[in-house]
This record gives structure tokens, C-alpha cells and sequence, in this order.
């Protein structure tokens, strides 16, 4: 593309990202999350728990990931319909589909692989899933995440998700200072090494959007008459916990 996109300014969207177990597409979301609201903007995210404990890769039941809502006002919840998606196969979006997590016109960055993966049953499963989207009113955009991290990383899959974050930043014109940040924090305990590499992915993802992608958005800051006083970025869990803390009661947590 020869010239640069110019900024459409909205008060809010929807972003998912959605993908196997282990792909790190929370980790990314979150990242996102924390950008965003660190930029000022009103944030909710929900994670996307698979319906299975142990799914198989490529089903609908492992659909993993993130909902990420934000804009320029206080979120209360996770809102209806997702605008943009980045899914790293088709198959984990039947089961966002069955829920009606999307609408006509929402926005699919769909990882392209499966198109020439060796196994023709995995190609025709792709192919068929491109055309129920499109013909239900998706907009789906092909990407080759993976060709696209090949030229960083011998092992895409570890670092996909850093370039699906630079993507949606270049997307909602977030601060890259703050994403460096970012990475740097979620990555301070591996070494220099990895959280340069994380950083040369996401850059790559924040460039590749830049040039191949024909929409930016940009969230104005939420602006209230008390915008000013200071708020953290915390999880529920994190919130629940600092209300036990604050409230003296004893209080015992875990997974089930």
C-alpha cells in the first residue's frame, strides 16, 4: 500500500483473539489490555476458556483465548458482538459462531497455513470454513502469520502471539513505547535474548499490518471530570483479592 491509512476515530470496539491451548493468545489479549489501559482507555477483557480440559489441536471444543473490549468510556462488561478477530485456524471460530459471539461484518485475521498444510483433509476443512464464513457475512482477511514469524524465529508457534499483538496495536494506534514496556515486563525473567525477540515480532506484526491491512482505528482516551485520578490495571481475580484483604475475612481459593 503507497500511502499510510488515515486514523478513523471511533468510541469503542471489540477485539478477540482465538486460537489452540498453549498459543498464548491470553498472554497476548492481555498485553493488549494492559496497553490500552495504560493509553487511557475504558477496558473489560474476558478470557475464552475451551469447553474440554485436554481438546484436540483444531477442534471447535479448544477454542482458547481472549475478548478484549475497549473505548472511550468506563466498561462495565463484555459487550455483544466482536468487530475484529485473529483466529490461528478456522476450526476454533465454530464454536465462537455457535454462540454468537459475531455478526455480519465482523472482521476475521484468519492465519492462512492451512491452506497448503500436507494434510488434504486439513486443507479441505479450511477451504470449507472459509466459504460458510464469507457466505454468513464475515469478512475475512487471509494472513500468513506464520511464513511472516518464520523469517524471526525457527519456532512461529511460541511467538505468533507477539506478532497478532503488534498487528492490533498498529490497528488501534497504540503507543509502541508502551508495548515495548509491556514486553519487556511479561518477559523480564527469560532474558535479554527472548524479550528482544518477542519485541522484533511484534514489530514485525505492527509493520506487516501497516503496510498490508486498509484499516486504523484510533480510541480518544476516556474523559471524565475525574480522568485524573489514578487507577490500576487488575484482573478480577486480582480484584476479588484485594477485597477479602481489605475486608479481614479469611478466605480460601483454588481451581476445581
Amino acid at each position: 500500500m503507497g500511502n499510510p491509512i488515515p486514523r478513523q476515530q471511533i468510541n469503542e470496539h471489540i477485539v478477540e483473539i482465538v486460537s489452540d491451548s498453549g498459543e498464548g493468545a491470553q498472554k497476548a489479549g492481555q498485553t493488549f489490555g494492559n496497553i490500552s489501559a495504560k493509553m487511557g482507555n475504558g477496558v473489560w477483557t474476558v478470557e475464552i476458556i475451551p469447553a474440554e480440559i485436554k481438546p484436540p489441536a483444531r477442534s471447535p471444543a479448544g477454542a482458547s483465548g481472549i475478548r478484549i473490549r475497549l473505548g472511550s468510556q468506563y466498561m462495565t462488561n463484555m459487550g455483544d458482538a466482536a468487530d475484529i478477530v485473529v483466529a490461528l485456524n478456522e476450526q476454533v471460530l465454530y464454536s465462537r459462531i455457535a454462540t454468537y459471539a459475531y455478526k455480519k461484518g465482523t472482521v476475521i485475521l484468519l492465519e492462512s497455513k492451512w491452506l497448503t498444510d500436507p494434510n488434504p483433509k486439513i486443507v479441505e476443512q479450511y477451504k470449507t470454513a472459509l466459504q460458510e464464513f464469507r457466505d454468513n457475512g464475515l469478512i475475512v482477511h487471509e494472513i500468513q502469520m506464520e511464513e511472516e514469524c518464520l523469517k524471526l524465529t525457527p519456532k512461529p508457534r511460541l511467538g505468533k502471539n507477539m506478532f497478532v499483538l503488534g498487528m492490533l496495536c498498529y490497528i488501534y494506534d497504540r503507543d509502541v513505547k508502551k508495548a515495548y514496556h509491556e514486553i519487556e515486563n511479561t518477559f523480564i525473567h527469560k532474558g535479554s535474548k527472548i524479550i528482544e525477540l518477542n519485541q522484533q515480532l511484534f514489530q514485525a506484526g505492527y509493520d506487516f499490518a501497516g503496510t498490508k491491512l486498509d484499516f486504523h482505528y484510533n480510541i480518544p482516551p476516556w474523559q471524565t471530570e475525574d480522568s485524573k485520578e489514578k487507577m490500576i490495571v487488575t484482573s478480577g481475580n486480582q480484584a476479588l483479592g484485594l477485597g477479602v484483604m481489605a475486608s479481614g475475612m479469611d478466605m480460601v481459593a483454588m481451581y476445581p
